[in-house]
């Protein structure tokens, strides 16, 4: 082996150590970016597990105080408000004929959904 062939295979060795030296600064850049990622999406579960737990603890504390409050009167809201309206207007609101045009009668049916409702 004469000198210039020892002095390309090292030539080429250097540009070969060159590129893998690049790559691996890429993969330490990439290996950084998901280590980042991964921590934050670490804080974000901890925060979430923390707000499901408080959800949770409300909701039992919810729950203990509506079955205590059963004594309490019901109260219509907007939906049963809208029904109503809907129904003065001419319009079935039972199950059967729901949204067709009442012929100047009144419905056993909706007015069933009335009582059972108070």
């Amino acid at each position: 082996m004469n000198n210039r062939e020892i002095f390309d295979q090292v030539a080429d060795m250097e540009k070969q150590i060159g590129e893998l030296y690049e790559r691996l600064g890429e993969l330490k850049g990439q290996l950084s970016s998901v280590l980042e990622e991964n921590h934050r999406l670490q804080v974000e579960n901890h925060n979430l597990r923390n707000h499901l737990e408080q959800t949770n603890q409300e909701k039992e504390k919810q729950k203990k105080n509506s079955k205590d409050d059963d004594t309490k009167e019901y109260l219509p809201g907007e939906g049963r408000d809208n029904l109503a309206r809907l129904y003065d207007e001419g319009f079935h609101i039972c199950n059967l004929e729901f949204g067709s045009p009442r012929q100047n009668e009144d419905c056993i049916f909706c007015l069933d959904f009335f009582a059972n409702r108070k």
